[in-house]
């Protein structure tokens, strides 16, 4: 029996020596920013106003995406090459379109962009009033009707009739 229990403690302790093993081999050191600091900070500077193209809704500085880390890369690259940022923002638009830019240029092609929301509003007011006007009207309407009150006929005029 106690021999049972050895065993079972052996295998017990090599288990967690083999799991323990195998996580820290999984794990490795955070790669390091950048060799340059400035240059990390003019990236996020200018990826912040990018947006990801696979998540939409997020900048390209906080979206993992491997699309975004590959955009990053190439912003890194465009960075270090000289570019200014006003080059870096063209070539990702030349490259991508308007749709990159979280604020696109007011021009004849992003009209839609940027006055749709309005638009709609206007539209959903314009609806929004219409509807309560003629559901006002319809209740006056049908309030006069139930309202109407006959006057009253005296006795009088009753035997005339």
């Amino acid at each position: 029996m106690k021999l049972h229990h050895v065993l079972l403690k052996t295998l017990k302790a090599i288990g967690i020596a083999v799991i323990v093993n195998v996580s820290v081999s999984y794990a490795s050191e955070a790669l390091p920013l950048a060799d340059d600091p400035v240059v990390e900070q003019r990236l996020n500077t200018i990826a912040e106003e990018l947006r990801c193209l696979v998540c939409q809704n997020e900048s390209l500085a906080g979206s993992r995406a491997d699309l975004a880390l590959d955009l990053r890369r190439e912003l890194r690259g465009l960075i270090k090459a000289g570019k200014s940022d006003a080059e870096i923002k063209d070539f990702m638009v030349s490259r991508y379109g308007d749709f990159v830019l979280y604020r696109p240029p007011v021009k004849p092609q992003t009209w839609l962009l940027w006055f749709a929301p309005l638009i709609l509003l206007c539209i959903g007011l314009l609806v929004l009033v219409r509807t309560v006007k003629h559901s006002q009207s319809k209740h006056s309407r049908a309030g006069e009707d139930d309202w109407e009150l006959e006057t009253p006929v005296s006795a009088s005029e009753k035997k005339k009739d």
